[in-house]
């Protein structure tokens, strides 16, 4: 890939992340699946203060959050509602304008076998209403489910959604990249690590920033991949007219200067220098070049004139198990 080639993608990518996080009609459904390793607590906060920024409304569908979150207009409590009133309730708050749509968590209706997810979140969608939903990966869902002749619930909601963000931790995904450098196998964390006990492993929820693994799919059915850094504050700047207006502070995670691999002198990978890169020095030591150069090679006297060899004559010397052949030494 030319280097106009990657500045045409890092300015396309850079430009589709800040559409996504705005709401700016690029993505009727957007799907956040975290874990325990990383929340998606800062996502969705990212989401609503643009939403608000926008004066865009900001509906709150809450099963597991009990406090109204600070961005959101309208709070609805849905742990003890029916689906037809939750429906009916949503539908009467988002009516003709325009707003931001907020599931905390699909795990309670993916677990329930009644629901029928993909109608109901198709039902919420219209032109003036975008969807963003959160799914719990490590969550298990309720074994009344029958995977035999149906698709499992996040293969569904990954078909239906037009974007998904995976969130990672950013410490989490440093240390597997520097595993990567040595060609070690990549560290796991949490759960995945399989030791009783662990539930949640260190460098969990990074306050740095987080880690954003973007799937974008356009209409023509391309799909676009690529991996942010969304650091943790989002400054803010006044405009002449008095807007308070975001500035973009999410990067490309290869552009991070603690992602990028830094060799010992100060260079980085593929910068340019000359010379092959490795994890040692290849030169040596002035120690080292004196004792090469005093080192006497085999035979180094034969090549000097007048010297013991005569010119390079090999000189041997029989021992007692030799079986000396008259013949073969007059040859």
């Amino acid at each position: 890939m030319t280097s106009m080639q990657l500045q045409h993608r890092r300015a396309h990518n850079l430009l589709l992340i800040s559409k996504l996080l705005s709401g700016r009609d690029a993505s009727p459904f957007t799907l956040v699946i975290d874990s325990l390793e990383q929340s998606s607590k800062p996502v969705i906060r990212e989401f609503t203060k643009r939403a608000n920024l926008a004066k865009t409304r900001v509906i709150y569908v809450s099963f597991e959050t009990l406090k109204k979150p600070k961005n959101a207009d309208v709070f609805i409590s849905a742990s003890n509602q029916t689906l037809q009133t939750l429906q009916k309730e949503i539908s009467v708050a988002a009516a003709k304008t325009k707003c931001l749509l907020i599931f905390d968590s699909l795990n309670t209706l993916a677990s329930d076998p009644s629901a029928n997810l993909p109608a109901l979140l198709s039902s919420l969608i219209s032109p003036l209403v975008s969807l963003l939903a959160v799914y719990h990966q490590d969550i298990p869902l309720w074994l009344s489910h029958d995977f035999t002749h149906n698709p499992h619930p996040l293969t569904l909601l990954k078909y239906l959604s037009t974007a998904i963000f995976t969130t990672h931790s950013f410490s989490h995904v440093l240390a597997q990249k520097s595993a990567r450098d040595r060609s070690l196998a990549e560290p796991v964390f949490g759960i995945s690590e399989e030791i009783e006990g662990v539930i949640q492993g260190l460098g969990s929820n990074e306050p740095r920033g987080i880690v954003l693994e973007m799937e974008y799919r356009r209409k023509s059915g391309r799909g676009v991949r690529e991996w942010f850094f969304l650091p943790s504050i989002t400054p803010t700047s006044t405009t002449s007219s008095g807007l308070t207006r975001t500035k973009e502070i999410a990067i490309l995670l290869e552009d991070h200067p603690l992602y990028r691999h830094v060799l010992a002198s100060g260079t980085e990978e593929g910068g340019g220098g000359e010379g092959m890169i490795s994890t040692f020095s290849l030169e040596l030591t002035e120690k080292q070049k004196r004792d090469r150069e005093g080192v006497v090679l085999p035979y180094f006297d034969a090549q000097k004139e007048g010297g013991v060899g005569e010119g390079g004559r090999i000189l041997y010397d029989m021992g007692e198990e030799d079986d000396f052949d008259e013949e073969e030494d007059e040859i």
